[in-house]
């Protein structure tokens, strides 16, 4: 009897959802290759990313929940200095976060990265320091430095700035619709000794912070701000982004002048601006997108990262069901992650105008807002923020469906998948 081929996917992008997409389509049976940029796995500082049920579930399913708890930022106390104010407010921010979803796990961006990154290393080829160049219709791609090679399917889950978006679908401009907001992160020496607390400064327009996780070493300083219009600024000209920040927040206090001034000091800077990407439809012949690059809610307030997550673990079960028919597959993976998509940009929009506020009353709305839930005993808070907030009413309803791994490949290659006894999980 003649052996079937295993289907053969190249995935672009070796952030979140790529190793994670890479991990459940290899448990299905499925080659797997997946080329990054960037010459190894990314090790630029990063942000923190916050973890919902479901992909708390799902990383729960992929046995690396225990790792990430190991790597969890810790940050569980918060402090928030309206301007103006010289008195702070103090909340505690694990009951923040619990009220708004049942399971949450807060861990650097690279962390988080790194432990999907292990879970299937052994099983996917993962190609470093290449990119693609072109995708013909038939499979066939092109790459700046490998030769050219032939797959089944391509998947972009390379980022906000697509390279497979823009190769397959057209220029981001198309599908971009700018909030309102840029959001930087910078890396500068942990001065205040911060130890699991989350450091605040919010005022009509802008919102700087700074945290410190207890394996770090280092602090990380955010910075949120306003504007009606999208800036001048290409998203790779650090130098233009740098002032940008120093404009938006000068003079808002002696604590922000002192994160301002570790700007050209700093190893590991992020900026960017807070943007939804609207498509009717992330598939096109045999290529999809998954994450940020087919349905970013926004940076820093859609809740992004564990939307990756799902994305990437819903495309490898569509197509594990389809038995790699993408033309079965692909259909029915947006069908089921068009609520959460368009759940998570309405999320994004009522977030941003939380953590930025647009008037005094928005800023002394979100310190007595957070001062309040962390004083509610557990049960009456939560139903508090889900009754007020979209957020949490979105993390406690997602529900994705269960996909056993095939019976002839049970355990999946290295034999370290789900039992699939789980039924039904919801988030």
């Amino acid at each position: 009897m003649e052996t079937r081929r295993a289907p053969r996917i190249l995935v672009s992008g070796a952030g979140v959802a790529g190793p994670v997409l890479a991990y459940w389509l290899t448990r299905h049976g499925f080659s797997v290759t997946v080329v990054e940029h960037a010459p190894a796995l990314r090790r630029s500082g990063g942000h923190a990313v916050d973890l919902f049920r479901p992909a708390v579930e799902i990383s729960e399913k992929m046995g690396v929940l225990p790792r990430i708890e190991e790597r969890a930022t810790g940050t569980n106390r918060m402090t928030v200095h309206p301007e103006g104010s010289r008195r702070p407010v103090r909340a505690d921010l694990a009951k923040v976060f619990g009220a708004a979803s049942d399971r949450h796990v807060e861990i650097m961006r690279d962390d988080l990265s790194a432990i999907y990154y292990d879970a299937a290393r052994d099983d996917v080829e993962y190609v470093f320091g290449d990119s693609i160049t072109a995708i013909s219709p038939d499979g066939e791609v092109r790459f700046e430095n490998a030769a050219p090679r032939r797959f089944d399917l391509v998947v972009g889950a390379d980022g906000l700035h697509s390279n497979v978006r823009r190769l397959v679908f057209d220029d981001e401009s198309r599908f971009r619709s700018f909030i309102g907001a840029y959001f930087g992160v910078v890396s500068l020496p942990n001065a205040s000794g911060l130890d699991g607390e989350l450091l605040l400064h919010v005022g009509v327009g802008r919102t700087a912070g700074m945290y410190g996780a207890r394996h770090l070493g280092d602090a990380r300083a955010l910075f949120l701000f306003r504007s009606e219009h999208e800036l001048d600024c290409h998203h790779h000209d650090v130098r233009r982004q740098k002032e940008l920040l120093r404009g938006a927040f000068a003079g808002m206090h002696t604590d922000v002048d002192r994160w301002l001034d570790g700007l050209d000091r700093t190893p590991a800077f992020y900026f960017d601006s807070i943007t939804q990407l609207r498509m009717d439809s992330w598939s096109l012949g045999r290529v999809t997108l998954v994450g940020d690059a087919g349905y970013c809610p926004g940076p820093a307030v859609g809740g992004s990262t564990s939307l990756a997550v799902v994305g990437a673990y819903v495309l490898a079960g569509e197509l594990a069901r389809a038995r790699g028919d993408h033309e079965r597959a692909f259909p029915a993976y947006e069908r089921l992650m068009a609520e959460h998509v368009h759940g998570s940009r309405a999320s994004a929009l009522s977030a941003a105008k939380t953590l930025i506020p647009t008037s005094r009353l928005g800023v002394w709305g979100l310190a007595q807002g957070a001062r309040l839930i962390s004083a509610l005993p557990a049960a009456p808070g939560r139903a508090l923020v889900r009754l007020g907030t979209r957020s949490a009413r979105l993390y406690n309803s997602v529900t994705v469906e269960d996909y056993p791994p095939p019976a002839a490949a049970s355990g999946g290659p290295g034999g370290r998948a789900g039992d699939g006894r789980d039924g039904p999980m919801s988030g």
